[in-house]
């Protein structure tokens, strides 16, 4: 194939196929620190479109468009690898949020309210909320630890793991999914509302927040910390 005709593909491939790799970015950013930009997660997927075109063999027994989107989602986890997205900043705080958390829930044998964790961070409300604004929620893609015993951190990793460790099949597990309601029925009634709307109604953060009656980045924080507890309380089901 010359390169006249392969560039006739791409745009081929661009009109059909562009809209589902911005879909597919839109999805995965919705999950991602707010440093990440839309733009380059399309722009990597797009990357990972055409090396799809050029490697594609309609005798592998999958569909194009299946072989394709396996393609962009992993032209766009290597974009997020190269960009050391995640600030370890970012990182640490989120382990300072869980073990707060954690250390006051045995304590008081109860849901922490915000002003305490915060009071058990050292730290003023509105600087915790900060930290949980800038998670932006990230959290709920692997729910247990950001590291492992030996302090090495590869979030990304977790991110893309293997298709007998995706979120879906663990899900199947019925002790996971009845450990999994049973947290989300001990989150504060505002957090479980947003986690409902979130996943179950599908709202996205500006709905939700209209719905409550607070700002997006207020339901950006409510959030990320009931994403804190879950992880909390779900850290060692395995």
């Amino acid at each position: 194939m010359d390169a006249a005709d392969v560039a006739i593909q791409r745009e081929a491939a661009t009109r059909e196929y562009g809209p589902l790799v911005r879909r597919v970015a839109t999805q995965m950013i919705a999950k991602l620190p707010a440093n990440v930009e839309l733009d380059d997660l399309v722009q990597a997927g797009m990357i990972g479109l055409f090396d799809a075109l050029s490697r594609y063999e309609s005798d592998q027994g999958a569909q194009f468009e299946t072989f394709a989107m396996q393609r962009v989602r992993g032209a766009m986890l290597d974009e997020l690898r190269a960009a050391d997205w995640l600030p370890r900043s970012v990182r640490r705080n989120q382990r300072a949020i869980e073990s707060a958390i954690r250390t006051l829930e045995q304590a008081l044998q109860r849901a922490p309210t915000e002003r305490e964790i915060a009071e058990a961070l050292g730290v003023a409300l509105d600087e915790y909320r900060h930290m949980l604004g800038q998670a932006r929620g990230s959290q709920i893609v692997y729910l247990g630890e950001l590291s492992d015993e030996n302090g090495n951190e590869d979030f990304l990793e977790r991110f893309a793991v293997p298709q007998d460790s995706e979120p879906m099949h663990i899900l199947r597990d019925p002790r996971f999914r009845d450990a999994l309601v049973g947290a989300i029925e001990e989150l504060p009634e505002r957090e479980k509302l947003v986690m409902g709307m979130y996943y179950e109604q599908e709202l996205n953060l500006k709905e939700i927040g209209v719905v409550l009656g607070v700002t997006e980045s207020r339901v950006s924080q409510l959030h990320s910390q009931a994403v804190a507890r879950l992880r909390v309380k779900l850290r060692g089901w395995a």
